[in-house]
């Protein structure tokens, strides 16, 4: 649970390198009806980078904005569970049973949370199983979407919350996606790790899944008081370019604390910089 979660420093007030004007990014439009779903996976094979942190601070953002939103917790680690209040040992049957049983409707499975239009297909450490049991499958890296396809018409947008690999889960994940939001940390040494992501969702793409695209690199982790993050997320925009959001993710007291109580940043500190940010991230995410 801790190497997903954003770690401490303080509370660092925003720069404009950080976080932009609020009126650079749209509103978005309230909706009449909802669906179908955009599928989403958060991907980073590196762990500790905030996975975890922002698919439940985004899936609660763009919840806030009327957008009926569905979080796949897709790791053995069952954090993003953990982070919605849920015990991931305490569940009789998680994704890990819709994937291997042909006979288990996944509607029984998923959870409403404390947060309206926001719902839980929860996990556990059950799940590592499910890579071995997929290996020997026709078509083994299209269980998830083939699992997720009769809630496609019910939802907005699917947040998958991928686990620190590139192994046949994290496949699945990128097969069952339209679009793929890289959490990133401002360090020199994640430079190099999106780089070997990029290429993997190239393979995806040319292999398995055409639709596949980047919908950006996401910042995690930034520190504007140190020259280090400055640079990193220079460097990082002069790399990626418009795939970088504008929105970048400082470190903070508030996500920690906010994972202990069950709660995403939105509804735990709901005027703190760290859920304003992920507000005007789900604005982005929606405007691309």
């Amino acid at each position: 649970m801790d190497s997903e979660v954003l770690e401490a420093a303080g509370d660092p007030a925003p720069d404009a390198t950080s976080i932009p004007e609020t009126a650079s990014i749209p509103e978005p439009t309230p909706l009449t009806s909802h669906g179908p779903a955009r599928v989403i996976a958060m991907v980073n094979q590196k762990g500790g980078v905030g996975k975890t942190t922002s698919t439940v601070s985004l899936g609660a953002a763009l919840a806030g904005y009327g957008r009926k939103v569905l979080l796949v917790d897709f790791d053995p680690q069952g954090a993003l569970s953990v982070a919605l209040g849920v015990n991931p040992n305490e569940m009789e049957r998680t994704v890990y049973n819709v994937l291997t049983d042909y006979e288990c409707d996944i509607r029984e499975v998923v959870l409403t949370t404390d947060v309206t239009n926001l719902d839980l297909l929860p996990s556990n450490i059950d799940l590592s199983a499910a890579e071995l049991q997929l290996v020997s499958e026709v078509g083994r890296e299209y269980a998830l979407g083939r699992a997720l396809a009769p809630l496609l018409p019910e939802y907005d947008i699917v947040l998958i919350d991928c686990q620190p690999s590139l192994g046949l889960l994290t496949l699945n994940a990128l097969t069952a996606s339209t679009g793929v939001i890289v959490p990133m940390e401002t360090e020199y040494f994640a430079l190099r790790g999106v780089a070997l992501l990029q290429d993997t969702i190239n393979k995806v793409k040319a292999r398995l899944n055409p639709e596949l695209t980047i919908i950006g690199v996401l910042p995690t982790m930034y520190d504007p008081r140190t020259l280090h993050s400055r640079e990193v997320l220079q460097t990082v925009r002069q790399a990626f370019g418009d795939q970088v959001f504008q929105t970048a993710i400082h470190r903070t007291v508030k996500f920690p604390d906010a994972a202990v109580a069950g709660e995403p940043i939105t509804t735990f500190a709901p005027s703190s910089a760290g859920a304003e940010s992920y507000r005007q991230l789900a604005r982005e995410v929606l405007a691309r």
